[in-house]
């Protein structure tokens, strides 16, 4: 009976193996496509290669998303197309291809009333370089960072922060996995490094 009960162990044990090795092969095998969960690391430097690091993600906190889903920009994705696990990549971007040149209209003043709260400004919000979300006339969310500050008016830029700017990316693809429904008619990845319901 001990016998048996081993044996029947055993066999889980390598039924669980098998099943991890197959899926690994699969991972090793499949390509970055529409769909496809990717897992990689990356380094993100202003203008080349020497540039300045503004941005990365290792292993441990890998950027985890869904290819194809209009998540990334669409220039990061096409550089990753076609790559496996554990293929390493680097490319750089134009403004053009990232987030476009900087727009002056996009600077503006506002009154500084509109920051106020019971009559005064809260100093840990209102302050030189920081980031503030807010609406447009619309109710859609955009952040401004805060560029000036005068006794009336706050100087705001509504442009993203790498607007302007020429990014060069490298990085490794860790790993692949084909997208479940739900993740696919959600349009973003669930789970570990993904999005939580």
């Amino acid at each position: 009976m001990a016998f048996i009960c081993n044996f029947a162990l055993l066999f889980n044990i390598v039924a669980i193996l098998f099943v991890g090795i197959a899926n690994f092969q699969i991972s090793q095998k499949m390509i970055i496509s529409k769909n496809k969960v990717v897992s990689l690391t990356y380094e993100l430097k202003l203008d080349n290669a020497e540039g300045e690091v503004v941005d990365m993600a290792d292993a441990a906190q890998p950027l985890v998303f869904l290819y194809g889903a209009g998540n990334m920009l669409p220039k990061f994705e096409s550089n990753l197309a076609e790559l496996k696990a554990n293929d390493s990549f680097e490319f750089t971007l134009s403004s053009e291809d990232a987030y476009g040149p900087v727009i002056e209209e996009a600077v503006v003043d506002l009154p500084i009333d509109i920051f106020m709260v019971d009559g005064k400004i809260d100093p840990d919000m209102l302050f030189v370089g920081n980031v503030i979300p807010m609406q447009d006339n619309e109710g859609r969310p955009l952040d401004g960072t805060v560029v000036s500050i005068s006794d009336d008016k706050v100087k705001m830029d509504f442009n993203h922060p790498m607007a302007g700017k020429t990014l060069h990316f490298t990085g490794k693809i860790l790993e692949l996995r084909e997208a479940t429904a739900e993740e696919v008619s959600h349009g973003h990845v669930h789970g570990p490094h993904g999005h939580h319901h």
